[in-house]
């Protein structure tokens, strides 16, 4: 049974992460910790776990007890955490910050998007798990940076749930606001576009065109509806592209090619991934939509921890959206 340690565990990812954790068949929860929250229950702070566990949090770090740690904190604190606190090197470390996704010689955290890394990941001690935005874009562009097709500027607009803008209230996040309304932020400088160049060049290497990102904020919960535009310098034709698109994902776990027009409710509350492709004369429009908070963070880091443990990357991960 792997032993987990969750640090930052009274925001909405680690929620997310404790829940999947709770019904994994081959691990189980050591320890949650969080200052400010200590001595009370799990279900104080995350009351969709009523009935699930009556675990408290934790100020202890039983580090040696462990062996996995998962970092659900603020962007920037987890390099002060680790800093802080040696890790035992016997410990594996996931990430779900920003702090470690760009390479540098400076640590050894591998970028954690399994259909771009799964053998890495397998070998990794240490992953950074990927930006929400950043993974919805990326598996909509992967498939032609495999194959060299990016050559020019790649216009990208994606919209987000408020769960995406974490726990901690807002003047963009209360529901007044957000209801009904919709509103971009961060033009052409969100934070997730060096990684998402990063995994591009890894693939096309020399990847130069821009990544013209537009985010916007909506009016729902969870979930992340991207759209992107290429334009190609090629004489493809559509089949062409999409049978391109279905063997890039042919062995992905989570992420799958669908042949016509694709919605957000499809994959709330999955760690799946959709992705369409469409050909307009020399441009591609393609569609990508996931769930910000499992296959954009918390589901997306315990399929990392099962490619590092050598599980099934679907354990504790076959969730089931909506029907209608």
């Amino acid at each position: 049974m792997i032993r987990v340690g969750i640090i930052g565990g009274a925001g909405y990812t680690a929620g997310e992460l404790i829940r999947l954790l709770l019904h994994h068949p081959d691990a189980e929860i050591a320890f949650v910790h969080s200052t400010s929250n200590a001595k009370n229950l799990l279900t104080d702070v995350h009351e969709g776990l009523l009935g699930e566990t009556n675990m408290k949090f934790t100020s202890r770090l039983a580090l040696k007890s462990i062996d996995v740690l998962f970092l659900c904190m603020g962007h920037g604190k987890s390099a002060e955490f680790l800093a802080e606190h040696p890790v035992p090197q016997n410990v594996r470390i996931i990430d779900l910050a920003q702090d470690y996704r760009l390479s540098s010689p400076d640590h050894d955290f591998i970028y954690g998007l399994p259909e771009l890394n799964r053998e890495e990941i397998r070998q990794a001690r240490h992953v950074a798990n990927p930006g929400c935005f950043a993974t919805a874009i990326q598996l909509g562009l992967l498939p032609l940076a495999a194959n060299w097709l990016l050559h020019n500027d790649i216009a990208v607009n994606a919209i987000t749930g408020s769960t995406g803008a974490g726990v901690k209230p807002g003047a963009t996040t209360h529901f007044s606001w957000r209801m009904g309304n919709m509103s971009i932020y961060k033009p052409f400088r969100h934070q997730h576009v060096p990684e998402i160049r990063q995994s591009l060049a890894q693939l096309q290497p020399g990847f130069d065109a821009a990544v013209d990102f537009i985010p916007y904020r909506g009016d729902f919960a969870r979930g992340i509806f991207c759209t992107e535009v290429v334009r190609l310098d090629s004489d493809l034709n559509g089949d062409d592209i999409v049978k391109m698109y279905r063997q890039f994902y042919d062995s992905a776990a989570f992420t799958h090619y669908v042949n016509r027009d694709i919605d957000l409710k499809q994959v709330v509350n999955t760690n799946k991934a959709l992705v369409h492709v469409e050909k307009f004369d020399d441009k591609l429009l393609i569609t990508s939509v996931i769930d910000n908070l499992l296959k954009g963070a918390s589901g997306q880091a315990l399929q990392n921890m099962n490619l590092m443990f050598g599980l099934n990357e679907h354990a504790g991960l076959d969730l089931k959206p909506s029907a209608f």
